[in-house]
């Protein structure tokens, strides 16, 4: 028999490792993505935020911004290293208060290295200090961060938010806000939700706004510059809170004329979709040359160009309806994409009808006549169209034919009755294409999959278009179709 001897170092190592928690011992680092397909390392492994708490000042002259992060999360694994998104310069981490490690890595990478491993299911608490200038910083060649004469705004889909504050970006950690940003006296800082309060001191005016309710990270914005507010409530007891640059020029009024009607159209909106989701409402316009649209949540962002034609209300029903469609229930993974775009189509359709410029019976069949079979747009896939054409026009369009195909099979009663359910159904959540099949069906009381292959996943033309009865004759074009097809791009550049 031989006897194995172990140094007396060794023993002390072995000593320690029974010591060291076995939830301590198994720990491993987070993915540096969440799982999604389309975006294999947007958001992270590990961990979901429940709360952010972003401290900032900004300086227009420079572009220079500042500030604190405070993220509140709880572990989904045990940790010995997680990451989070973010693009500007990093000057310390803290992990439940003691100082942690930290990398750069990949396009937007920040690699944090607790000082003790952290247990699965255990609340943790991450400060992040920061600065930089965001006009400076890109990742896979592109940037969000959009300057304008008097400042910039954080506003763009699939991503934004690597260029103001450090977060798990992906649609399926939602989380609630408090954004207080520090500007120049006569400049002024917008967010999401409602403002708390605002105080000036030494030529400085902080702006404390207030997120409640659940909110993906794309859908949190940021608009720096100076704007003339508006106020109000709807008729249903919304609160309205626009803003205009000041410097809009000739598109100033067709702008108001369209953004101030978010009262009106929430109301209307609610009758289809059910009561309003969130504390507040209204929209951005700033001096920006984007061409898109987006529907940052409470607060759209607009593009002046949405209105060089004139005022344009579809675009904002467009972007309202995402409220509810969107940004409610956001999405479970960027293939669902069907689920904010193509219901936000159908609400301009809804729109046309209630302003007396097409039904959505007309708009269906003209835009199933706009395509002959050979069109490329049949070949795109609503229901998981892939990272390529994940805003092609046949997401929103095709996708709307999609849920006119759903109202002519189950009746308009079973229709509305699931059209205004499903914010109520997942309030607050995420959702699958999967998930709103099942919940229809159940509505419905029947199977639903061979009208969802057909219209949100075949790759050819149907070979019935979306109607409930065969016409004879070619469909006339709706008095609504170029103002709905200029919102074709409202995600584009």
């Amino acid at each position: 028999m031989h006897r194995r001897l172990i140094a007396p170092g060794a023993l002390a190592a072995a000593s320690l490792l029974l010591a060291i928690p076995a939830s301590a011992a198994e720990a491993s680092p987070g993915a540096p993505g969440i799982g999604d397909p389309y975006y294999p390392y947007y958001g992270n492994g590990g961990y979901d935020v429940s709360h952010y708490d972003l401290r900032l000042t900004y300086r227009p002259s420079t572009d220079e911004l500042s500030g604190t992060a405070t993220i509140s999360a709880r572990t989904t694994q045990s940790l010995n290293r997680f990451n989070l998104d973010f693009l500007l310069d990093v000057s310390e981490v803290r992990v439940n208060g003691n100082a942690a490690r930290f990398a750069t890595s990949g396009e937007h990478e920040l690699e944090i290295t607790p000082k003790s491993p952290l247990a699965k299911d255990t609340p943790v608490t991450v400060v992040v200090r920061y600065s930089g200038v965001p006009s400076t910083k890109s990742a896979y060649g592109f940037t969000t961060w959009h300057r304008t004469p008097d400042g910039a705004i954080a506003a763009d889909e699939p991503e934004a938010a690597w260029w103001w504050f450090p977060s798990n970006d992906h649609p399926s950690d939602k989380a609630t806000y408090d954004v207080s940003v520090a500007v120049p006296d006569g400049t002024q800082a917008l967010s999401n939700g409602t403002l708390q309060s605002t105080s000036s001191q030494r030529g400085w005016t902080r702006y404390n706004w207030r997120q409640n309710k659940p909110q993906a990270t794309y859908l949190t914005t940021l608009a720096l510059g100076r704007f003339d507010v508006t106020t109000a409530t709807s008729d249903g007891g919304v609160p309205v809170l626009n803003a205009y640059s000041k410097d809009l020029g000739d598109n100033d009024g067709a702008a108001r004329a369209s953004v101030e009607r978010t009262g009106e159209i929430v109301d209307w909106l609610s009758g289809y979709l059910g009561p309003y989701p969130f504390s507040s409402a209204g929209g951005y316009v700033p001096n920006t040359t984007t061409g898109y649209a987006l529907e940052t949540q409470t607060r759209v962002y607009y593009s002046p160009k949405q209105f060089a034609g004139g005022s344009n209300t579809s675009v904002v029903v467009h972007e309202l309806a995402h409220q509810w469609y969107g940004d409610d229930v956001s999405i479970a993974g960027w293939k669902d994409i069907w689920l904010n775009e193509g219901f936000a189509r159908y609400a301009q359709w809804l729109w046309s009808e209630h302003e007396g410029e097409g039904t959505a019976q007309e708009l269906a069949d003209y835009t199933y006549a706009s395509h002959p079979a050979d069109d490329p747009f049949w070949t795109v896939a609503p229901g998981d169209p892939g990272p390529d054409n994940q805003f092609a026009a046949a997401v929103y369009d095709r996708g709307a034919l999609a849920v006119q195909a759903l109202r002519n099979a189950v009746g308009d009663e079973t229709f509305f009755a699931i059209l205004k359910g499903w914010p109520k159904s997942h309030a607050y959540g995420n959702a699958s294409v999967g998930d709103f099949r099942a919940y229809a069906e159940g509505v419905a009381g029947r199977s639903l999959k061979a009208l969802f292959d057909t219209w949100l996943y075949d790759t050819v033309r149907p070979a019935q278009p979306a109607v409930a009865s065969a016409r004879g004759t070619a469909p006339v074009r709706p008095a609504s179709w170029t103002k709905i097809q200029a919102t074709n791009d409202v995600h584009g550049g």
